[in-house]
């Protein structure tokens, strides 16, 4: 029987086989587009680029492989497969959409994976419990660097939210690293308070009010959280923070009455906002009447954005029209068809080339690297380490519904981007160092019990 690390090495096969194929697909269709190209030359050359492109993913992939073999010996043999297939997906995918984003994301995904060891190295031995002794620290550096975007010089307003800190040529998303600090911080507050909250606090109409002294402080951490973010008009993260918050607290207190309170001041709090927030009106008013004409004539986001995602979807139907052949925009040099379609709507991408048996295995993916963190969530010993896998898997899970339903119009369209597939170095680097975590914690949940001694 296979041994627990010999699993991840043969996970890692069909990741490296999704890059050879995809590229050799691109270059085929590429190569054979050009006039008077012969069919052995493009098939040779083909061939050989991405047998090269497949190679080093592998590569990269192995090197990943033997830091969790020699630090992390019984941790989840299944998690950084998973991650390589969607990685590999998404580099074939931006490379199809823009090579030289395609080349940008390689070298995040290789400063992404340099972290994901340096994590992986620096908890090894003590565990992620050390994190607790800073939690108070950890939650004010997430919640200060995402004012970051609001500052002149440094900050830009992009379609409505300020999002990026430029400082140099560098640039990355401050809410990326927010999303990890905030959960680790919501998760140790909860495993010192949780019995308090359980068994204290006040019955208004059935439904227990918990202490203010326990609850009040979490509640101003993850207040000032949700302040600077709306500052920053970043809707999506801020969702994805509220829906991360109430699985925790749920989990935490397994009262089904608090997630309920927390649903009931949402709805309150998007009415008000989408009456008095100009930028969040705009966006339901887009998500309401896509094809509303005098919404749909503008030639950069809005409805737009929205109704070409989804005549775009249509268009792939069940298996879709076939790997690099969406239009995306007229002529070499024309005006994009689809706006961003390396980040916001690489979906829409993935759906129209691939179609919706494409987009399901995709999602499959999803659910399963889901579960996988989930059940780490189970499986670990301590409160802690339970709480923090539970809200980095749910982090996972709620970027991609609000991403997804945001593209397919089942909720307004958000920024957020798509874990490991869509275009984003800040995004990449820091869902690789959540997967490190996760790793650490399943390495301690799956240790084997040291026999007592007898004396």
């Amino acid at each position: 029987m296979l041994s627990a690390r010999n699993r991840e090495l043969l996970g890692l096969i069909p990741a490296a086989l999704l890059v050879v194929g995809g590229f050799t697909a691109i270059f085929i269709q590429t190569e054979g587009n050009s006039p008077g190209a012969s069919t052995n030359l493009t098939l040779n050359h083909a061939s050989s680029v991405s047998l090269t492109y497949g190679a080093l993913f592998l590569v990269l992939c192995l090197a990943a492989h033997l830091v969790i073999r020699f630090a992390l010996p019984n941790a989840d043999p299944y998690l950084f497969p998973l991650v390589a297939v969607l990685a590999s997906v998404g580099i074939v995918m931006v490379y199809r959409i823009e090579p030289t984003l395609a080349r940008q994301q390689a070298q995040w995904m290789v400063l992404g994976l340099v972290l994901f060891a340096a994590t992986i190295l620096a908890l090894r031995k003590r565990g992620v419990g050390v994190l607790e002794r800073y939690r108070y620290t950890i939650a004010v550096v997430g919640i200060g660097i995402t004012v970051l975007p609001r500052l002149p010089g440094i900050g830009e307003q992009v379609n409505g939210a300020y999002l990026d800190v430029h400082i140099g040529s560098v640039s990355f998303q401050p809410a990326e690293l927010a999303k990890v600090a905030i959960v680790i911080f919501l998760a140790s507050y909860l495993r010192d308070n949780r019995q308090i909250l359980v068994t204290a606090g006040r019955r208004v109409l059935g439904v227990t009010i918990p202490p203010m002294k326990q609850f009040g402080p979490m509640l101003i951490v993850w207040g000032a959280a949700m302040a600077t973010l709306l500052i920053t008009r970043e809707l999506g993260t801020s969702l994805m923070f509220y829906g991360a918050f109430l699985a925790l607290l749920y989990v935490a207190t397994g009262r089904l009455s608090f997630p309920l309170i927390g649903l009931v001041l949402f709805a309150l709090g998007a009415w008000y906002v989408t009456g008095h927030v100009s930028h969040v009106h705009a966006r339901v008013l887009a998500w309401e009447h896509p094809f509303q004409e005098s919404l749909y004539n503008k030639l950069e986001g809005g409805s737009y954005q929205l109704a070409q995602s989804l005549f775009a979807q249509a268009d792939g139907g069940l298996l879709g029209a076939g790997f690099d052949r969406s239009l995306l925009r007229l002529g070499p040099h024309g005006a994009s068809i689809l706006p961003v379609p390396e980040s916001d709507m690489i979906y829409a991408v993935i759906v129209n080339e691939l179609g919706l048996a494409g987009a399901a295995a995709l999602l499959g993916v999803y659910l399963l690297l889901i579960a996988r963190g989930l059940k780490t969530a189970v499986l670990a010993r301590d409160s802690f380490s339970k709480l923090l896998a539970t809200g980095l898997s749910f982090i996972i899970a709620i970027q991609v519904f609000v991403i997804v339903g945001g593209v397919t119009r089942v909720i307004p369209l958000t920024g957020v981007t798509l874990p490991f597939v869509a275009y984003g170095g800040s995004s990449v680097v820091m869902n690789f160092v959540l997967v490190a975590l996760l790793l650490v914690i399943s390495d301690r949940a799956r240790r084997p019990y040291a026999p007592r001694t007898r004396r």
